[in-house]
């Protein structure tokens, strides 16, 4: 990206500081989990900031983080990246009824690709999380095998009225990894407003 995704501008505001509103108008508490001495932009008070004890472990490591700090406060958790300006609340909500009780994880699994970056986890699996990165098996999917995983494809997602109403295109896994992205998605931005 050239530069952090974090901070990077999004219709007025860092990127950061638009998931954590999104987020916090379906979701609490919330936790933001950064690499250490990273600055991050001003976030809400009521926004948890805890710290990845090891840099550079991967996406795995910052599960495991997030899910401890969690796991005191709540059974789940929704597990975001910071790149995705489209999150929509119904997105999330869908990811909770999908759970209903019986998955440990649900990760949405689209165009070939499971998003474990925009999936729902039980707290409690910080423990496996921090036991399979031990052995340096740092990929999310290790997690999935450990677990009560539902791969949830575009057509179970979008079987919800809400959500299609909300997220037709399920632009909520839409992530920016280029400047060219950005571009798109600030362009895409003028034209629709997330639900």
């Amino acid at each position: 990206m050239g530069e952090s995704k974090a901070w990077l501008d999004f219709q007025g505001e860092p990127m950061l500081t638009r998931v954590v509103r999104q987020l916090l108008s379906v979701v609490t508490p919330c936790v933001v989990v950064r690499a250490p001495g990273q600055v991050l932009p001003q976030l809400p008070p009521e926004v948890r900031i805890v710290d990845d004890p090891v840099a550079d472990r991967g996406p795995l490591q910052g599960i495991a983080t997030g899910l401890a700090a969690l796991a005191p406060h709540c059974r789940q958790a929704f597990v975001s990246s910071t790149d995705v300006p489209f999150l929509s609340p119904q997105f999330i909500k869908r990811l909770v009824e999908l759970a209903a009780d019986r998955y440990d994880i649900v990760v949405p699994h689209t165009d070939g690709y499971a998003h474990p970056l925009a999936a729902l986890y039980a707290t409690a699996l910080h423990e496996k999380a921090q036991s399979l990165l031990d052995q340096d098996q740092r990929r999310p999917v290790f997690l999935f095998n450990e677990a009560t995983t539902l791969h949830a494809d575009a057509e179970r997602l979008l079987a919800s009225e809400a959500l299609r109403a909300a997220d037709p295109r399920l632009d909520s896994l839409r992530n920016l990894n280029t400047p060219h992205d950005a571009r798109l998605a600030r362009l895409t931005a003028t034209t629709k407003t997330p639900s």
